[in-house]
């Protein structure tokens, strides 16, 4: 396996475009042990390591280790191929004219491709991307009032999905382009642009960010776009509007917990819940996803990217008291039970980890099986707790080796 695990580290090098010199200056080791680890020489026996290695790449531990299992969720993987090949296509549509019955179908396209989103089926979303956007750029190109909104939103969408199947850069670009459509800087006030669109844009340009280690950035990022977007609504914000303000809040709050500025972390997620206060528990999650229910979560989620994972615990036990959290879409309930099981794996409660981490599952099976980061939680509690809740079951089901220690 030795020799299996060097080559997949050497490939993984190449492809982040590092010298065997970077990569070692960056896991603290020399240009020799990175030599014999990709030769087969040298074992990374100890999962940590391998975790370490991993995170460096910025892939899944599983792709170092192996399988030959099919991951029943494999499609993602051949989904961000085409989904790449789409955002490189630079194609310039000539403006026909279209009417109201082409305008309705990009619109229901769009639509779906959210519930897709929405219901957690990732490998399904990549593969309507290329026939999303050919037909959004196409009445963008016709009509370029509404073809910008529905260009943005199918933009958003894919970058969200881009950030889940752990391709932040792509995502970053995807999010790029939304901006551009909506004709806005994330920081500077450009003539002519929607703070609107550009504040919905932002987000996954932040999660992406957040994606790449750039915690501070993304911080700055959805701050300034949070506040150009509260300056151009004149104090009369609509529900709508003040849910994606809301929004960037909470993303500016993660971004401030990864980067450890804990005082950033409670005002902005203080204003977050002034603004879900103002909103209330009516608006429509499906097209939000913003609420008093999204802050206490991200308040969970703060907390574990902060490092306190008591905090997030004991936050957390409060907040699946209340039901209303349940009305969140399955993707975003999903993914904040994978942090809740990183809360629990953080203070030695393997059992309760396991358990959160099955249900999950259970939400959203593509949450753990397609998101490069859900599967090392899987790998982790396998390796460190006994077989509560059908955890190694689980980690057997995805492939992943749990014997290397």
């Amino acid at each position: 396996m030795s020799v299996a695990v060097g080559r997949r580290v050497a490939l993984w090098r190449v492809r982040r475009q590092m010298t065997q010199q970077v990569f070692a200056d960056r896991i603290g080791r020399s240009k020799s042990w990175v030599e014999k680890v990709e030769r087969g020489v040298r074992t990374l026996d100890r999962f940590s390591l391998i975790r370490q290695v991993a995170e460096v790449l910025r892939v899944d531990p599983a792709e170092l280790i192996g399988s030959d299992r099919p991951s029943e969720h494999g499609g993602a993987v051949d989904g961000v191929a085409v989904v790449r090949v789409a955002l490189a296509s630079y194609e310039v549509f000539t403006a026909v004219d279209s009417g109201p019955a082409v305008e309705q179908e990009v619109t229901r396209r769009v639509e779906h491709a959210w519930s897709t989103y929405q219901h957690g089926d990732y490998p399904r979303l990549l593969r309507m991307t290329p026939q999303l956007l050919d037909a959004a750029r196409r009445l963008h190109a016709t009509r370029p009032g509404p073809g910008a909104e529905l260009l943005v939103r199918a933009y958003r969408i894919i970058a969200l999905v881009l950030v889940k199947v752990g391709e932040p850069e792509l995502a970053w670009l995807a999010a790029d382009r939304a901006l551009a459509v909506a004709g806005s800087d994330p920081v500077l006030a450009v003539a002519g642009s929607d703070p609107v669109l550009a504040g919905s844009a932002a987000v996954p340009l932040g999660q992406a960010l957040r994606g790449l280690g750039q915690d501070r950035l993304a911080m700055t990022t959805t701050v300034a776009a949070a506040d150009r977007l509260t300056a151009s609504s004149g104090g009369a914000a609509s529900p709508q509007v003040r849910a994606v303000y809301g929004t960037l809040l909470l993303q500016a709050g993660l971004a401030a917990a990864g980067c450890g500025e804990t005082r950033s972390v409670d005002e902005l997620l203080g204003r977050a819940a002034d603004v879900a206060g103002r909103i209330g528990d009516g608006l429509d999650y499906r097209t939000a996803s913003f609420g008093p229910a999204a802050v206490e979560l991200a308040h969970v989620v703060a907390a574990v990217e902060s490092g306190d994972a008591r905090q997030a615990v004991r936050r957390h036990e409060t907040a699946i008291r209340q039901q209303t959290w349940r009305g969140l879409p399955a993707e975003h309930r999903a993914a904040y039970l994978v942090d809740a099981a990183r809360a629990y794996l953080a203070v030695g409660d393997f059992a309760a980890a396991g358990r959160w981490l099955v249900e999950a599952d259970r939400v959203v099976p593509a949450e753990i099986r397609c998101r490069p980061s859900a599967r090392t939680v899987v790998a982790e509690i396998a390796r460190c707790g006994p077989d509560t809740a059908g955890v190694a079951r689980l980690a057997t089901a995805l492939g992943l080796t749990t014997s290397v220690s």
